[in-house]
Parts: C-alpha cells; sequence; structure tokens
C-alpha cells in the first residue's frame, strides 16, 4: 500500500492515541518478519486446500493488536478477505457461535475497500456479495460494469450448482443479486431489500418473514452457524478470492467472566472448530488471547483436557514460527537496531504528515540516539512495554520539534510513562 498525506495523517494521529492505526502498519512494523514470511509462504499457500487455526499468545502490550493489523494488510494485499472479531461476551462470546458468525459477517473486508480511501461501511458484507456477482459473471471484481439478465444467470447457475454451500445461504445471494438487474426498484426499495438480507446472514429478524419474501427455510442460529461458516469459506473461494482470514482477538477475555456452563460450550465450539477446520479449505483462524486462556485453574483450557491436548502451552522461550500451533508473542525479544529503525520509519511518515516541516524535525541520526536514551532509561520491569513507550515518545518528540520547545530524554521518558500509567 502507498502512503499519501491522507494515510500518513491517520498513521500519526492514531499514533499519538497509543494504538495501532487501521491502515498502514506496515509502513513503521519491524521485527515481524519472519513470521510473516513464513505465513505467506505456507499459510496463504495452504489454506487453498484446507483450513488452518493458530493461536497467538502474549501479555498486555506484547503487540497483538499491531500484529493483526499487520497481517491484515499482508492478506489483503494476498487476495483474501479479512475479518478481524472482538470476543465479547455481550456481542460475539464463542458460547454462541451465531453470534460470532454474525460478527464475521459485519466485520469482514475486501481487497478493494482496503487500498481505496473509503469511509467504513455499515454493511461491508454486501461488498463481497455484489463483488461475488461481478467475478462470476466477469472475472473481475470491478462494480462499475453493468448486470444484465444473461450476467446474473450466469452467476446463478454457477452459485446453484456448488454442493459445499447451504441452499438458504445461495438464495439469500440470489436475492442480493437480483438487485442489481436494470429492472429492480427504486433506489429506496433496493436498499431496504439489500439491509433485510444481510441481516438475515447475521441472524436477525423473522423466520415467517423470510420464508415468505426470499423462500428459505431457517435463520442463521446457534445449531447451524458452523454450517454457515463451512457455506462462507466456499462461497469466498466460489468468489474469485484466495480465502478468508479471521482474526479472534480476546482482549476482553470473555471466558474469564462466563459462567462454567457457558465457558464449556465456549471450549466444545472452539474444539469443534479445531477438529474440523482441514475440512475447510479458504479458511484461516488465528485466536489471539493472553497467557492465562492456557493456564488459569479457573477458565484457562487446562481445565478441558481435550482442548488442552489439541492446542497445548505456549513455549516461553519459543519465538514464533509460522508452522507452531501456537505464537508466543512474550517470547519476541527486540533489539535497540530495530527499535531506531521503526522510530527513522514513524519519523518519515510524520514528515508526510506535516509537509513542508522537515528543516523542523530531528534527522535521523539524532531520533537514532533518542531512541538509545530512552531505551538505557527503560527497565524490564516498568510493567509497560518499550515498543509503547516508543511510538508514543516518538510523536511527542516530533511534535515538541514543530512547536519549538524539546525536551530532554529524562524528561520525555518521565512524561510518556506517566501518561501510559494513567490509561
Amino acid at each position: 500500500m502507498s502512503i499519501d498525506n491522507a494515510l500518513a495523517s491517520q498513521i500519526v494521529e492514531a499514533l499519538r492515541n497509543g494504538i495501532p492505526p487501521q491502515k498502514g502498519v506496515s509502513h513503521y512494523s519491524v521485527g515481524n518478519e519472519k513470521i510473516i514470511n513464513g505465513i505467506m509462504r505456507f499459510h496463504f499457500p495452504g489454506m487453498l486446500n484446507h483450513g488452518i487455526i493458530r493461536f497467538v499468545s502474549g501479555s498486555w502490550g506484547s503487540g497483538k493488536t499491531h500484529f493483526f493489523r499487520l497481517l491484515r494488510e499482508v492478506a489483503l494485499h494476498n487476495n483474501c478477505l479479512v475479518s478481524n472479531v472482538e470476543l465479547e461476551k455481550s456481542s460475539a462470546a464463542m458460547n454462541k457461535f451465531q453470534s460470532v458468525f454474525a460478527a464475521i459477517i459485519r466485520m469482514v473486508a475486501t481487497p478493494s475497500y482496503y487500498v481505496g480511501d473509503n469511509v467504513p461501511e455499515i454493511a461491508p458484507f454486501g461488498t463481497v456479495i455484489s463483488e461475488s456477482l461481478y467475478w462470476l459473471a466477469k472475472g473481475t471484481h470491478n462494480s462499475q460494469i453493468e448486470v444484465t439478465y444473461e450476467c446474473y444467470q450466469k452467476a446463478v447457475d454457477k452459485l446453484m450448482s456448488d454442493p459445499g454451500i447451504d441452499i438458504d445461504f445461495k438464495k439469500m445471494v440470489k436475492q442480493y443479486w437480483e438487485t442489481f438487474l436494470p429492472e429492480t426498484p427504486d433506489k429506496t426499495i433496493v436498499e431496504e431489500t439489500r439491509g433485510e438480507i444481510l441481516q438475515w446472514f447475521c441472524g436477525e429478524g423473522s423466520i415467517g418473514i423470510y420464508r415468505k419474501k426470499y423462500g428459505v427455510s431457517k435463520l442463521v442460529t446457534k445449531d447451524n452457524a458452523k454450517i454457515m461458516l463451512q457455506s462462507l469459506a466456499g462461497f469466498v473461494r466460489m468468489s474469485g478470492y484466495n480465502g478468508l482470514l479471521i482474526l479472534f482477538d480476546e482482549a476482553e477475555q470473555a471466558y474469564s467472566i462466563m459462567r462454567q456452563s457457558a465457558l464449556r460450550e465456549a471450549h466444545n465450539n472452539l474444539l469443534s472448530l479445531i477438529n474440523n477446520i482441514e475440512a475447510l479449505p479458504g479458511l484461516f483462524l488465528i485466536y489471539a488471547t493472553t497467557p492465562d486462556f492456557y493456564s488459569d485453574p479457573k477458565f484457562g483450557i487446562i481445565i478441558y483436557g481435550a482442548l488442552s491436548g489439541r492446542i497445548g502451552k505456549p513455549d516461553e522461550n519459543r519465538y514464533p514460527r509460522a508452522l507452531d500451533t501456537i505464537w508466543n508473542f512474550d517470547a519476541v525479544q527486540t533489539d535497540l537496531e530495530d527499535y531506531q529503525k521503526a522510530a527513522v520509519k514513524i519519523k518519515a511518515i510524520y514528515s508526510m504528515a506535516f509537509p513542508g516541516m522537515d528543516e523542523l524535525l530531528p534527522n535521523d541520526s539524532h531520533v537514532e540516539k533518542r531512541v538509545r536514551e530512552l531505551y538505557q532509561q527503560h527497565s524490564h520491569l516498568a510493567g509497560i512495554r518499550f515498543w509503547r513507550l516508543l511510538v508514543s515518545s516518538m510523536i511527542a518528540d516530533f511534535d515538541d520539534h514543530l512547536e519549538g520547545e524539546v525536551r530532554s530524554s529524562e524528561i520525555l521518558y518521565d512524561d510518556i510513562m506517566e501518561q501510559l500509567r494513567n490509561e
């Protein structure tokens, strides 16, 4: 992805707020090259033939979110769809897999959306369905081409002939495609129809209404959500994408506040995914969580022998490798040189966000010196990862240079550490 002033400004503002940006992480990321290369070498080709699941373990601030944003860019660049799902008790809990499937649908992103300067869509799965129509009819994802009845029928024939996709899934896709035909009603009715159809994929609405209007026999429910995930995988491959990368993020640690019955159901659903993933080509699932997910005696998978036996536990000293089942980000050791490279890259992005201000910013050697001074002050017992400190400190330092009030490294370090502790 190329970078311009708009994207540079978005990156800088995100880093100023202490969070990885939605786009552009690859422009300053360092230290993840080995595992990213391994994923590109082994898993992107492999997912064409079989499903894949991997786990990420890492304490707070270990870089899991940063890694997910980076991997999303790589996957989209490799013609994959990506869905980033935060597993939360209230909206997407693993014990209620129909809610997880709905979140996958709601959060999906396409390569065409990502490379454009687009506003996030309310229902991005609509883009997936429309691009599938163009692909099956014309061999392109370009949605600017007019859809004729012949094109529509060609796509429908291919869709309906696929035995790996649920029949109601296919019927709702077909109904969505019909809204692109030249004789469709006015725009308001079209948008309402599309909205209703997308709600069905999320398990919302009344079966009576859907049966009458669209001829389906069921909604997406707890009992069929895994079948729908299988259908989604097949639909994605049919639609000209290399696969679907699903990034599950347990940042809220929903499993730690579940009742025992709900926790067991969540564990059963996860075990079912693991046991059946090989039969789902086109799916690549990555499940990120904190170390207690594996070892906590109350809610960790250690209490469920079948699941613990299938996943294992993080190796405390093993650097993440793509073919490993668990990628332990707490084992990643980033050296000073990598931090300095990242800081120089961030300065280049900052410079693009504020064109014409280069003469006010420190040169690369001064940036490297600043990083070294901050690094020397930081203790591994501080409770805050140096990467978090580095990103916030660099943006603050560049801001200081533009304002003409530059702090010493000692004062800058103390100010940023206090800021991070108060977050």
